[in-house]
């Protein structure tokens, strides 16, 4: 048992540019022996998932109790290392284009996601694949981008060598088709006319760096249900070429699922014991990840080859039960646990020791620098702008390796909600819930309330964030106000960006 404690202990600061963090040279120097005994930089699969919940893997207590068994998942999680405190942003948008640049949505800009042919996006900023790109490294993006459909946001032009997925987000293909949900657009000729000339595209796509994109099929709700197996092949395939290349890989694979509306593949409809489209869509999902695994395994580089496994947020549950599992407050959209705390699993046989379990703090943003770490090119990340994101290398490879991170910062769009350090959050603005309920509302639907005071929540005691413990923790209020003097100290010389959020009426001004 380690003695380490993280609110005690302080970081360093390496860089003006770089967020703080804990060095811990015994795992260093063992992650620094690992890396330099490999004769080649290892290959990096990124497995994203939509909306999936923390709760809803077997590994995490879900699985077989749940309804929806995930024997692939739970296996990784068993010859890995499984994160419990693994952190998202409050939606899809803003998660991804953190993963992608190291960088909380206030620098990033992207504070919501972009609909309906809103433009994103990434412009401007220094990606993942850019950076690996720099390294030797061949990118593939498959599946959902979610970044923006302007040109200059769209994968292919922000360092991916090839893009074969979509565009948007799942229901805003198909929601106006169904009558369930739209019979005022399906059983109206003029509004369903006027929703095929929104700007936006329609169709599944196919990409190559620096080219313009090609339209592969429309997104009906039948082509729908068939894109995570389609996916999955196009994925198959491009591990099956890589393993007659020499160059080191990055895999970034987004599934369809299992955002709503879901429409399982027939060979999943009602398979679920649970007899449900999101259960059934997360056997899919499960299955597919067992396949990519298996071809790495059979094409020689599952030894080489780091994989990381997460959902892009917490379960949307404005939409139960089409919605996932989350034992934490609220859900999609919030600032509150069950919007942000997301499944992450960490699986390289031989490399990352088998069955660890952490509740170390790891962020969406760690990934650039942490990436960059392993593929020895930490030199190249970059130094005209501020880095949120933390090097975790040696957190992943020590084999009793401790996170590097001593702070999550909580952003609900454009505000600072708060701060997690230990066991302990401090809550200065969260959206409404009913905090009675433990069932509790979904997290777009809310107000955003701001605190006189502060709270204060021991998760490990409380993870419903219902007991503010403030008054009776004092002591703690110095290590908080420390750290958030800190990280909005830093806005002063990298100021806060601004892509999405703004209001529409105000645009057109």
């Amino acid at each position: 048992m380690t003695t380490f404690d993280a609110i005690a202990t302080q970081t360093v600061r390496k860089a003006a540019h770089l967020e703080p963090g804990f060095v811990h040279k015994a795992d260093v120097e063992v992650a620094a022996r690992k890396l330099a005994a490999r004769k080649k930089k290892p290959n990096i699969l990124i497995y994203l998932m939509d909306d999936v919940g923390w709760g809803d893997f077997g590994c995490y207590g879900g699985g077989v109790a749940v309804g929806a068994p995930t024997p692939n998942f739970d296996k990784i999680a068993r010859g890995g290392l499984q994160l419990t405190s693994c952190y998202s942003e409050p939606s899809c948008s803003p998660s991804r284009a953190t993963l992608h640049t190291g960088r909380v949505p206030n620098r990033h800009g992207l504070h919501r996601p972009p609909m309906y042919g809103e433009p994103g996006g990434l412009q401007g900023e220094i990606t993942l694949p850019m950076l690996l790109s720099q390294a030797g490294y061949t990118t593939q993006a498959v599946g959902k981008w979610h970044l923006g459909e302007n040109v200059e946001s769209q994968p292919q032009h922000v360092g991916y060598d090839d893009f074969y997925g979509f565009l948007s987000v799942s229901d805003m293909y198909t929601e106006w088709r169904d009558p369930h949900f739209f019979p005022e657009i399906v059983y109206s000729a003029a509004r369903t006319e006027w929703i095929k000339n929104m700007p936006f595209n329609r169709c599944f796509v196919h990409a190559k760096k620096g080219e313009e994109l090609t339209n592969v099929e429309e997104v009906t709700i039948p082509v729908l249900s068939e894109l995570d197996e389609k996916w999955c092949r196009y994925s198959e395939a491009f591990i099956e070429k890589q393993a007659k290349s020499d160059k080191p890989w990055l895999l970034y694979h987004c599934t369809r699922g299992a955002h709503f509306d879901n429409y399982p593949g027939e060979k999943y409809l009602g398979k679920s014991p649970a007899k449900h489209p999101y259960k059934d869509t997360l056997l899919e999902l499960d299955e597919i990840m067992g396949r990519l695994v298996e071809a790495l395994r059979k094409s020689g580089q599952l030894e080489d080859t780091l994989i990381f496994i997460s959902s892009d947020n917490g379960p949307h549950m404005e939409t139960w039960p089409d919605a996932a599992f989350t034992p934490f407050r609220c859900a999609k959209g919030s600032t509150w646990e069950g919007g942000v705390r997301v499944p992450g699993l960490m699986y390289w046989p031989g490399t990352i020791e088998a069955g660890r379990q952490s509740d170390g703090l790891f962020d969406f943003n760690d990934i650039v620098p942490t990436a960059l770490g392993l593929a020895g090119a930490s030199d190249l990340l970059p130094s005209d702008r501020y880095i949120d994101g933390v090097d975790q290398t040696s957190f992943l490879l020590a084999p009793d390796g401790l996170s590097n991170r001593k702070y999550h910062y909580y952003w609900l769009s454009q505000t600072f909600s708060g701060l997690r350090c230990g066991e302990y959050k401090m809550v200065l603005s969260a959206t409404s819930d009913d905090a009675t309920d433990a069932f509790g509302t979904g997290g777009f639907t809310g107000v955003l309330e701001r605190y006189a005071y502060p709270k204060l929540f021991n998760l490990y005691l409380d993870p419903k964030e219902q007991h503010n413990y403030l008054t009776r923790k004092l002591a703690y209020v110095e290590a908080f106000q420390l750290g958030m003097r800190g990280h909005l100290g830093t806005f002063r010389k990298f100021p806060a960006k601004q892509v999405m959020g703004i209001n529409v009426a105000d645009k057109r001004e």
